[in-house]
């Protein structure tokens, strides 16, 4: 069961960092947008539609890789708190309960959606360059088939932690600064035992440092 979702795992992930390229596209198509518009006072009429196409895809196709880091945004003030086989238990009712049928909506209600678009080909009304869009619609249901294949990954992964106790670990990946921070700071605690111990906080941090 590990091994598979492990799988699912990189399959998210794969999706996710290929999907996180147009990162660059974006930023090059605001650059350009920026230096015609204010520099040779000629605007594009193509940059707005690429920029908010772009995003839109990367928003949905990160949505999977981010399910799979765990890096979506939960209530956790009493989450934290329960033992790991309570939060699987929990965690599993909720995506049978909230999880699957809303991605399952998601999916049907896209393939509905992009197939009307395919049907006459939309393009953009928001620019006079007639971006097509109709290809970008089809997004919506790769998301949504992504999502679910991750969500299955998600419930092996209650089962393991209902089993044993402990969660399976997740691939590693890139960090924000602040938890390699407050990591580091945990450690720093560890390695000094029981001695008093003043913690250095990165500078610019205005909460209150103590002793350990």
């Amino acid at each position: 069961m590990v091994q598979a979702i492990l799988l699912i795992d990189k399959i998210s992930a794969w999706f996710g960092k290929g999907f996180a390229w147009l990162i660059m596209v974006m930023t090059l198509g605001v650059g350009y947008e920026v230096f015609v518009r204010y520099l040779l006072r000629s605007p594009t009429p193509w940059a707005y539609d690429v920029n908010y196409i772009c995003y839109g895809a990367l928003f949905m196709m990160g949505g999977a890789y981010t399910l799979s880091r765990d890096g979506h945004v939960r209530g956790d003030f009493l989450y934290r708190l329960w033992k790991p086989r309570t939060q699987a238990t929990v965690e599993f009712i909720l995506y049978f309960l909230f999880f699957f049928p809303g991605v399952i909506a998601l999916v049907v209600a896209g393939w509905k959606y992009a197939g009307r678009s395919w049907r006459f080909l939309e393009v953009s009304s928001f620019s006079p360059a007639g971006i097509p869009i109709f290809q970008f619609k089809t997004i919506i249901v790769a998301a949504g088939v992504l999502l679910f294949l991750q969500g299955i990954a998600q419930i092996m992964r209650c089962l393991v932690c209902m089993r044993t106790g402990a969660w399976p670990r997740h691939l590693e990946d890139v960090e924000e600064l602040e938890k390699l921070l407050l990591d580091e700071e945990h450690r720093e605690a560890l390695l000094h035992g029981d001695e008093a111990v003043d913690i250095v906080r990165p500078e610019g941090d205005q909460t209150t440092g103590g002793t350990r």
